[in-house]
């Protein structure tokens, strides 16, 4: 299927009562979508990295009660899964549509992701623009902007990163559901290469400190 943007019933879907009933309006309406920018994306991923990567959907395979509230598909260089891995996702909430840099918890490597952070974080803000988003969580729907978090908000979560278990690090773009909306395939799929392009120097650096 060619991807042709996110509507109205694409966020709707996080309002619908029921793990079973939000899952198959899921599986039906949203899960399409992020199959087709996963086939997009992972070659232009490939391109820029110089690794394999490859998509992985969100399944919320593990949920038996819970609803999932966002969904989204993942890309990394490995076909097994991403959440070990430094990683790029793109998905939704009901409020909003992310597209991440990420480097969660279950990384072995975040530790030295959080060394190399700290050290370069001049670079850092080099090049991510301020309007840029950062989170320490990633099930929760907030994120900071880099132009309130500083330098000092930055060290912090890569301190964090480096010591706290649970800690987890991720950066890139929120665009509200509003805007989405508003956007055709073609410019979605515009400003999400833009994004990503812009968070690559942050994978090459996840990269390097794992060598």
């Amino acid at each position: 299927m060619k991807f042709t943007g996110f509507n109205k019933d694409d966020f709707e879907v996080f309002t619908i009562d029921g793990l079973d009933q939000r899952m198959e309006k899921l599986i039906q309406q949203v899960r399409p979508k992020l199959e087709s920018l996963g086939e997009h994306f992972s070659t232009v991923l490939s391109s820029w990295t110089g690794d394999e990567m490859f998509p992985h959907v969100a399944k919320h395979a593990r949920r038996s009660v819970n609803p999932p509230d966002d969904t989204w598909v993942a890309f990394a260089n490995s076909k097994r899964g991403y959440k070990m891995l430094p990683h790029f996702q793109i998905g939704l909430w009901e409020t909003h549509v992310f597209i991440w840099f990420a480097m969660i918890y279950e990384a072995p490597a975040k530790e030295g992701f959080g060394k190399a952070a700290e050290k370069n974080l001049n670079q850092i803000m080099i090049e991510i623009p301020d309007h840029f988003v950062w989170s320490s969580d990633h099930t929760k729907p907030g994120a900071a902007a880099q132009r309130n978090l500083g330098k000092k908000g930055l060290k912090e979560m890569a301190i964090r990163l480096q010591k706290v278990k649970k800690a987890e690090m991720l950066c890139g773009v929120h665009f509200s559901r509003e805007e989405a909306e508003s956007m055709s395939a073609e410019e979605f799929i515009d400003k999400a290469e833009q994004s990503l392009k812009t968070l690559l120097p942050l994978y090459q650096l996840a990269q390097q400190s794992t060598k």
